[in-house]
C-alpha cells in the first residue's frame, strides 16, 4: 500500500489565519495537528496539536505554574478565546520547522518512519512540485497497517 492510497483532505491554515481558527479546525475535525501551506499550497510545515495548543497559551502561564493556578475556572477554560489577532505566522518558529512531507509513491514504511522520526502525527503528502495533495494522519495510517496485519 502506498500513501497516496490512505492519504485524505483534510483542512489547513496559513500563517495568516489566527491561532483561534486554527483550535477551532483542529477541535471541529478532531485533527492531531495541522499543516501550514502557503499561497501556492505547498507545506510550510506541520505542526502537532500540542504546537497548536503551546501557540494558543499565554507564554507566562507556560513557564509558571502558581501563576496558572492563580485563573478561576470560567477564565482558565475561555483563555485561548483572548488571542485577539494573533497569528499562526507570528507564533512560527524562525525558520519554521522543516514540513514533514512524502510523495503519494511513498510506501506505508516510509510514512512511518518520517513520522517517528519527527515526531509528527500528521504527514503532508505532495506532488512533485510540492502542491499539497492531502494529508495521512497517525490514526489513519495505523488504521491502514492493521488492516494490512495478517488475519486483521
Amino acid at each position: 500500500m502506498k500513501a497516496g492510497d490512505i492519504v485524505e483532505q483534510l483542512p489547513t491554515v496559513t500563517s495568516a489565519d489566527l491561532v483561534s481558527t486554527a483550535v477551532r479546525l483542529m477541535a471541529q475535525a478532531h485533527l492531531p495537528g495541522l499543516i501550514i501551506v502557503d499561497e501556492r499550497s505547498r507545506p510550510r510545515t506541520v505542526l502537532p496539536g500540542t504546537q497548536v495548543l503551546r501557540l494558543s497559551v499565554p507564554r507566562t502561564h507556560q513557564e509558571d505554574p502558581a501563576l496558572v493556578r492563580t485563573i478561576d475556572e470560567p477564565h482558565a477554560d475561555a483563555f485561548w478565546q483572548e488571542l485577539g489577532d494573533l497569528t499562526v505566522g507570528d507564533c512560527l518558529p524562525r525558520p519554521p520547522a522543516r514540513p514533514a512531507t512524502v510523495p503519494p509513491e511513498a510506501t506505508l514504511l516510509e510514512v512511518a518512519a518520517l513520522m517517528a522520526r519527527l515526531r509528527s502525527p500528521l504527514v503532508a503528502v505532495v506532488d512533485r512540485a510540492g502542491v499539497l495533495i492531502g494529508a495521512i494522519t497517525l490514526d489513519r495510517l495505523l488504521r491502514a497497517l492493521a488492516a494490512a496485519e495478517p488475519g486483521g
